[in-house]
């Protein structure tokens, strides 16, 4: 590809050099420069790209693209632009061949809900026969390929890369999860969304590295909606209005408040709770009429659900097929039902901060549980207030909190669990303390009764536990498996 052809959709200023030579790579990271590629200087947190220019034109770089103007060694083109990370994502796509332009694009941003409301999309529309690729918190999946993500939303030439497989793979749909900093860093420019979702927005991810208020925040997640076609607002948060502001698409409405008029509505929600089985039920009305059940608990099950149904009436999908999906649609790690017992529900949640574990706890209050039982631990070398924090939610809503191990990393562990200790004493909640992680769910199990709704909340999707700056295996299902297994064998023995 030529340097030109390369760049004819980005605006920049020449500073040196011609445009007119073979292009043999797009580098973003100093350390795989090759001769002949395009060098884009990104700020970093810990790096300065510009530092590594003049690195770049002795490695005989085609290309140097800087935000700064700079004196370098005769050779290589030097392109100025306003912002660098807008560069690499537009020029990602082309290096590319804007494979956004094979795919029906989703985007969903959002403080919670993204992750659940990607899998509910892909699943509905798998069920008609698309082929649907995925990025988000969790993974990108590529067909069979499962890849692990190291961010919610990767970098830009990544998510190009990403798309292009998905088209060559034959995929006709991908559905993403937008985090604020993926649009603030410009991770999804150099195309336009056919469908952006907004589910809901409080204060998070504010702070150093992240956003400098929750103005900019806010500012942040309506990026989207002047990059998309078509954008679903849930019309129900209070920040509805601010998240659109100055939007450039069509948008339409989704929610549960009888007195906001949303284009789509649900309508008589009603909790199903049988033994081992928490869900919800409502009724779909205004673009779309269907009756619903989810069998995943609570009000944000029913937010989750209307957004999927939003979304897939876009498709024309069958409305028997989207009420078949949603009954199927599984997230690991996402109030993820374990079958147990029939007198008692255990599940598996990602839950790992305040925020997110007084939200579930309180979902599940509302379904009137035997005793509702909180199993849950904080990573080492993060916040102590987190500790404190997440002890005083649990033991203000949960019967009995069996406090145990999460990530300890560097720490000790019996040092997080005499934090997480504080936080509790703030309450009148029980408590016992089981450092092993595998005995304390052991002991859940085994201690059950009927009636009871148990959570572990923390881990979700990982298959690991942090241990001294090594990754050991741990999957909370196979812990799970192993104690049935040697109950079974106890019991026959």
């Amino acid at each position: 590809m030529t340097l030109e052809k390369i760049t004819e959709q980005m605006d920049y200023k020449l500073l040196a050099g011609s445009i007119s030579r073979e292009v043999t790579a797009l580098v973003y990271d100093s350390r795989k420069l090759v001769p002949g590629c395009i060098f884009v200087c990104i700020r970093g947190a810990a790096f300065d790209g510009h530092d590594f220019a003049k690195e770049a034109a002795k490695q005989q770089a085609a290309a140097i693209v800087t935000e700064q103007e700079m004196q370098l060694p005769q050779g290589p083109a030097v392109l100025q632009v306003s912002d660098t990370r807008l560069a690499l994502a537009q020029l990602s796509a082309a290096w590319f061949c804007h494979p956004a332009r094979e795919l029906k694009t989703i985007g969903v941003t959002g403080t919670k809900g993204k992750t659940t409301t990607t899998y509910m999309i892909k699943s509905i529309l798998e069920s008609t026969g698309h082929k649907v690729g995925l990025i988000g918190t969790i993974e990108a999946v590529i067909g069979d390929e499962h890849i692990p993500a190291a961010n919610t939303t990767p970098e830009s030439y990544l998510v190009q890369q990403y798309f292009r497989r998905m088209a060559d793979a034959g995929c006709d749909t991908c559905v993403m999860e937008v985090s604020s900093q993926g649009l603030k860093m410009h991770r999804v420019g150099g195309f336009v969304f056919d469908i952006g979702i907004f589910t809901n927005l409080e204060p998070d991810h504010i702070g150093p590295n992240e956003h400098a208020s929750f103005e900019e925040y806010l500012a942040c997640k309506g990026m989207l909606f002047r990059q998309c076609r078509t954008g679903i607002i849930n019309i129900d948060d209070a920040h509805a209005d601010a998240v659109v502001k100055g939007h450039t698409c069509q948008i339409e409405t989704y929610g549960v408040s009888p007195g906001k008029q949303a284009d789509l509505q649900a309508q008589g929600i009603r909790l199903v709770h049988k033994p081992g089985y928490l869900g919800v039920a409502y009724h779909a009305a205004g673009l779309c009429e269907m009756d619903v059940e989810v069998d995943v608990p609570g009000t944000f099950s029913v937010y989750n659900s209307l957004t999927a149904i939003a979304v897939c009436r876009h498709f024309d999908i069958p409305q028997e097929n989207m009420k078949q999906a949603l009954r199927e649609a599984r997230v690991k790690g996402r109030i993820e039902m374990v079958q147990v017992s029939d007198d008692f529900t255990l599940m598996i949640d990602y839950a790992h901060n305040a925020m997110s574990l007084k939200s579930l706890l309180t979902t599940l209050r509302e379904y009137e549980p035997g005793r509702l039982v909180c199993l849950f631990g904080c990573g080492g070398n993060r916040s102590r207030l987190r500790r404190y924090e997440m002890g005083e939610v649990s033991g203000s809503l949960a019967d009995l909190t069996i406090i145990t191990s999460d990530n300890p990393r560097f720490e000790e562990p019996q040092a997080i669990i005499d934090d997480i200790k504080q936080g509790i004493a703030k309450t009148d909640g029980a408590y016992v303390e089981i450092i092993d992680r595998k005995e304390a769910i052991r002991y859940a199990i085994t201690h059950g009764q009927p009636g009871d709704v148990i959570v572990l909340a923390g881990k979700g999707h990982e298959d690991y536990q942090e241990i001294q700056g090594k990754k050991y295996p741990m999957d909370e299902r196979d812990l799970i498996a192993d104690i049935l297994a040697e109950q079974k064998r106890t019991e026959q023995g």
